[in-house]
C-alpha cells in the first residue's frame, strides 16, 4: 500500500504564491496619468457636446492635474477650415473634472502664432 494521496503534489509546493491584491483601490489611490487623460476627455466631451480631438499639454498640480484639450467646435469644407479650440480643464487629484474654460480658438489650417506665457 502507497502513501500518495497524503503526500503534497511536487507542482503545489514549488508554486509561489500570488500577491494579495484585495486592499488595493481604496479611496486614497489615485488614477494613472492615462486614465486621467482618458476620464478628462470624456468628462469634457460630455460637458460641452463636442469631440475632444487631442490633448496637448498634462500637467500635475498641487490641486491635481491641469490639462489643455483641443475640441472640434464646428467642422467645415474643407477640413483645414474648420474650428478647433484649446480647453484649460483642471482635475482633482482624483482625475473629477472641477473646472474647464476655452483659452483660444482657431482654423485647423493655421500655424499658431507666437502666445505669451510660452504656450
Amino acid at each position: 500500500m502507497t502513501n500518495s494521496q497524503n503526500t503534497p503534489k511536487a507542482s503545489k509546493s514549488s508554486k509561489s504564491p500570488e500577491p494579495d491584491t484585495s486592499d488595493q483601490g481604496g479611496p486614497d489611490d489615485r488614477p494613472t496619468s492615462m486614465e486621467v487623460l482618458r476620464h478628462a476627455r470624456a468628462q469634457l466631451a460630455e460637458l460641452t457636446g463636442m469631440t475632444a480631438e487631442t490633448v496637448s499639454s498634462f500637467e500635475q498640480t498641487e490641486d491635481g492635474w491641469t490639462l489643455e484639450i483641443e475640441v472640434l467646435e464646428l467642422a467645415r469644407v474643407p477640413d483645414t477650415m474648420s474650428l478647433l479650440a484649446s480647453y484649460q480643464v483642471d482635475l482633482d487629484p482624483h482625475g473629477r473634472l472641477t473646472g474647464y474654460r476655452r483659452i483660444r480658438r482657431y482654423e485647423r489650417g493655421r500655424s499658431d502664432a507666437h502666445r505669451p506665457g510660452g504656450r
